[in-house]
């Protein structure tokens, strides 16, 4: 059997570390479910299991990949420097990973989609609305999860980068989305972006989703360009800023050159917008998250 498997032998010690972290992880996603019940003032249970609320499912779901996201960069973070201290860097960074990600979600309800009232229209089953209110919360975890790998130690200069880091970033996402919401008006007789998402428009939804985790995997490669300094509160902010603009900038114009190119002679803006198309959403969704990674590749490589 040895030889043919090869293993990495695993220590004691890494094997504790190991089921540490993992016990806090999942106390962590309890405490969030908690959260999100008391929050909307409702039960997750009865929302799941009795109403059967699929857009509730869809949110929850969202948060629940969003915490796993940023956990899997807090985990094994703190392997050799002892149990207690390994538990309270486990249990601060993932506090901090669920305030940010919180944060995050609260800025995408009141400041992009300020007017959907985004927990009334999933508790209505609104699908559409759950899914970019689900994107939101990935995308936020992604580029939290970015920037807590990028910064080093654990010490406050590295939890000032991090939230500085990812309000940055969040602001550049909620000015994309913005820009998104001007072009629809632009493409369709000065009607609402919002509105269209309110009355259930599915492609918009998936295309915007597609947009918002796009935009967060490319943006969270600037790690790979920036170099960490722990006492550099400015140029670390203004790295981001500067580097997660031009990569955004850099997406949009492959996805859009992508498009024009793959779906040759088609109105997309006319698909999508007007005719509902899911398919043509599906594949402006797949062709943002894919060219982000292949840019996430080369730069990462």
């Amino acid at each position: 059997m040895e030889a043919l498997v090869k293993l990495v032998p695993l220590t004691q010690e890494l094997l504790i570390y190991l089921a540490m972290d993992v016990a806090i992880a999942l106390v962590l996603l309890m405490i969030m479910k908690w959260l999100t019940g008391a929050f909307r003032k409702y039960s997750v249970t009865e929302e799941l299991g009795v109403k059967d609320n699929f857009a509730f499912g869809i949110s929850i779901a969202g948060g629940m990949l969003s915490l796993c996201i940023v956990l899997s960069s807090v985990v094994g973070r703190h392997i050799g420097v002892g149990y207690q201290e390994a538990a309270i860097g486990m249990v601060t960074f993932g506090i901090v990973g669920i305030v940010l990600v919180k944060f995050g979600r609260f800025a995408h309800d009141k400041l992009v989609l300020n007017k959907v009232d985004t927990h009334a229209m999933i508790a209505e089953r609104s699908v559409s609305v759950a899914l970019v209110d689900a994107a939101s919360l990935v995308a936020s975890a992604i580029v939290l999860r970015n920037i807590m790998i990028w910064v080093d130690g654990s010490d406050m200069n590295a939890l000032i980068a991090i939230v500085t880091g990812f309000t940055v970033v969040l602001t550049m996402l909620l000015v994309m989305t913005r820009i998104l919401e001007f072009r629809y008006a632009r493409d369709n007789q000065n009607d609402s972006f919002q509105g269209a998402l309110e009355k259930g428009q599915l492609a918009l939804a998936i295309e915007h989703s597609g947009n918002l985790l796009g935009t967060a995997m490319i943006v969270s490669a600037a790690k790979n360009l920036l170099i960490y300094n722990p006492s550099g509160y400015v140029s670390n902010v203004t790295g981001w800023l500067i580097v997660s603009v031009g990569l955004a900038i850099a997406l949009h114009l492959l996805v859009l050159a992508s498009k024009k190119i793959i779906l040759f002679g088609m109105n997309i803006r006319q698909e999508v917008d007007h005719q509902h198309n899911v398919g043509v959403a599906a594949l402006g969704f797949t062709l943002s998250i894919g060219n982000a990674m292949i840019i996430n590749g080369v730069l990462g490589g």
